[in-house]
């Protein structure tokens, strides 16, 4: 998983190898091996940064509800989007066209010629 979500990090955020890796890494260890977290172990910073994660679809949050000492209680749960993270691993990246390439194809004598008519 690391590689994908590494190479999905960098995509989505294009952010440096290094800095992918190091995000990577802090997550996985948050998730301990695990494949789903309880929203409740985790710290305020981890959890921002995994509602950061749940915008861009790379981590899913799942509610559980329950009856303790007869009120209804909630429990959520994190984990990883794998489908997300391997479809934003191999997205082809978006080719923006230059604006200005229509004037590569006007010769260049043209604008010397325009440019002595005015």
């Amino acid at each position: 998983m690391n590689g994908l979500f590494v190479k999905a990090l960098k995509k989505k955020f294009e952010m440096t190898q290094d800095d992918a890796t190091s995000l990577a890494k802090t997550v996985e260890e948050i998730f301990d091996g695990e494949k789903e977290i309880e929203d409740m172990t985790i710290d305020k910073h981890a959890r921002s940064l995994f509602y950061e994660l749940h915008r861009e679809n790379f981590l899913k949050l799942r509610r559980e509800e329950y009856k303790e000492k007869g009120k209804f209680m909630r429990k959520y749960y994190w984990s990883f989007n794998n489908d997300a993270i391997k479809e934003e691993a191999y997205r082809k990246p978006i080719v923006e066209e230059n604006p200005y390439k229509i004037y590569q194809k006007i010769p260049g004598d043209a604008w010397l010629i325009r440019s002595y008519n005015t």
